[in-house]
């Protein structure tokens, strides 16, 4: 049996490490002397003014592209092909494939990566449920509300098997209700299904609800103006959380915080 007392704790094992990470375009610097570290299957919230290189940075994560200084590692790649493989990327428009019913569109990723399309579309069935499309699996499309299409579109990419999910403004075009309640139907799949997660989003309440840390950046070029660290209940209900006195103080620090950093 191995002792552990008297040793020092061990650190979490780090999901994603960014160390000095700066990234010009021309002689627009996008971001600049960025450092964050989150622990494997830990969900960072990223908010801050348009323009100040939230999406830059996940790009830079995902390996689409490399900072101009700076490291970057994911799962321990540093390399951006391998940062790519161990990344998945769901953005603002779900950009499913009109001609594919809701099986085909979340099974793509798994054909993409070699697996027979009827295969794919059996290993999603049993999730339909789950992601509440049950009896909507031949439905195309066009025959969707655009709340089904982002579940279609977060299916999809979960079942790609990555490790790393980068969510940019997922839900930012849908209505406000239909928002919300996606929000806590995402965080509920999000314990239920344990990923590294990223998340990019100008919504102060959406990024509490779906963080356990969450990360201010100043106008350009970006910087980590703040961090906080989140804890709220994991079975409270959406409006239970609203209502919470640490939630409310919170967000209003986030907002004063966000009139700061524009």
């Amino acid at each position: 049996m191995t002792s552990t007392a008297g040793s020092p704790a061990q650190e979490p094992e780090a999901g994603i490490r960014l160390e000095e990470v700066g990234r010009a375009f021309g002689p627009t610097v996008a971001v600049s002397g960025v450092s964050l570290t989150m622990p494997l299957h830990g969900h960072l919230s990223i908010i801050g003014p348009s323009g100040c290189g939230k999406s830059t940075l996940l790009n830079i994560i995902s390996g689409l592209d490399d900072p101009d200084e700076g490291t970057v590692e994911v799962l321990g790649a540093t390399t951006p092909d391998d940062r790519l493989r161990r990344c998945a990327w769901m953005p603002q428009r779900d950009l499913l494939l009109p001609w594919r019913d809701v099986l085909g569109n979340a099974a793509l990723a798994l054909e993409n990566q070699g697996m027979h399309r009827k295969a794919a579309r059996s290993q999603v069935t049993g999730l339909v449920k789950r992601f509440g499309l049950s009896s909507f699996e031949r439905k195309l499309p066009h025959q969707l509300s655009g709340g089904m299409r982002q579940r279609v579109s977060f299916l999809r990419t979960l079942v790609a098997g990555k490790e790393v999910l980068l969510l940019d403004e997922p839900f930012g075009a849908l209505d406000s209700i239909t928002r919300a309640d996606l929000q806590f139907w995402l965080r509920s799949a999000l314990l239920e299904e344990p990923r590294t997660t990223v998340l990019v989003t100008h919504d102060v309440e959406e990024a509490l609800l779906l963080g356990d840390e969450v990360v201010v950046m100043s106008a350009r070029p970006g910087r980590v103006a703040a961090r906080y660290a989140t804890s709220f209940p994991a079975g409270a209900s959406r409006r239970e959380l609203l209502r919470l006195a640490e939630f409310t103080e919170l967000r209003d620090e986030l907002l004063a915080r966000l009139e700061e950093a524009s």
